[in-house]
């Protein structure tokens, strides 16, 4: 196999064509095209999803072994994340992503941080709530908000549509710019713009994505979808020196509750159907 370099009279070989350079591109594309069967949103998947779940495990130690990742063992903590985690997971067992669910191990892990407003459900079904979320949750139907969000995020593989885009990204460019050669400084230039018209804007999709799946499963699993727009209601009034919007992988907390106040209608059809999850007030100090 001969090493791309110079040849013997010192002349680079020559890169691909254009034609090749755009079939490469295109042709990662359309290898992994799959449609989220909520939104009917087309998504690129390259990543085989074992290969994901594995992924996931190994984040979810890593972060365990972290020194600030103290877990705690508290009943008034641990025991109302369990009692939610488990109707939202039976909720997502009776979704679209049934199958999916299904293959997943769910496991649910409170970590003692009360400065710490956050969440996280991985590939595979680790889920992790920080404390520090208890006090805007308020009630179980806020942890449902919560954690509804959060395992969407995992059954809709978003994380890996982002790896996927990145890959064909970073392979498309590099084809394309070897084909026109474009210098490497107009190759930086071009990705600090497509980061902030495609890739924050991107993030900022599979959030209200999120949103809206987590939202149809917490009223599945009998909370009141309402409670989310007081949730991010609450979450915009704790913010400070948020970044402007369209510098951040987020959408700020207003246009969520925006969002959600269209979807509730939907949400509600299915709340009014279904049996009521208790609703018992969260203990934190």
């Amino acid at each position: 196999m001969r090493v791309r370099g110079c040849d013997a009279a010192g002349r680079r070989p020559a890169g691909p064509s254009r034609a090749t350079a755009v079939a490469l591109a295109v042709g990662l594309a359309v290898v992994g095209c799959s449609t989220n069967p909520y939104t009917g949103r087309s998504q690129l998947l390259l990543l085989p999803e074992s290969f994901e779940v594995s992924l996931g495990q190994a984040a979810f130690e890593a972060h365990m072994e972290d020194s600030d990742a103290r877990v705690s063992w508290f009943p008034w903590e641990t025991a109302p994340v369990r009692r939610v985690g488990e109707r939202i997971v039976q909720a997502a067992l009776e979704s679209p992503y049934a199958a999916r669910a299904e293959r997943f191990e769910w496991n649910y892990t409170v970590i003692r941080n009360s400065r710490v407003r956050n969440a996280w459900a991985l590939p595979g079904g680790q889920i992790g709530i920080y404390t520090g979320m208890f006090p805007v949750a308020q009630t179980e139907a806020g942890l449902a908000v919560v954690m509804g969000h959060e395992v969407a995020h995992a059954l809709a593989r978003h994380g890996s549509e982002r790896m996927s885009r990145q890959l064909s990204m970073s392979v498309g460019t590099a084809v394309v710019s070897e084909a026109l050669g474009v210098t490497p400084e107009a190759r930086a230039l071009a990705g600090i713009a497509f980061g902030l018209t495609v890739s924050l804007p991107f993030s900022r999709l599979h959030e209200s994505e999120a949103d809206y799946i987590g939202l149809l499963l917490a009223a599945e699993a009998g909370y009141d979808p309402r409670e989310a727009v007081a949730f991010w209601e609450r979450m915009e009034a704790l913010s400070e020196g948020r970044r402007p919007e369209f510098l951040s992988t987020h959408p700020s907390h207003d246009t969520r509750a925006e969002d959600l106040w269209e979807a509730l209608p939907e949400a509600l059809a299915i709340y009014e159907r279904v049996e009521k999850a208790p609703n018992n007030r969260l203990r934190f100090r």
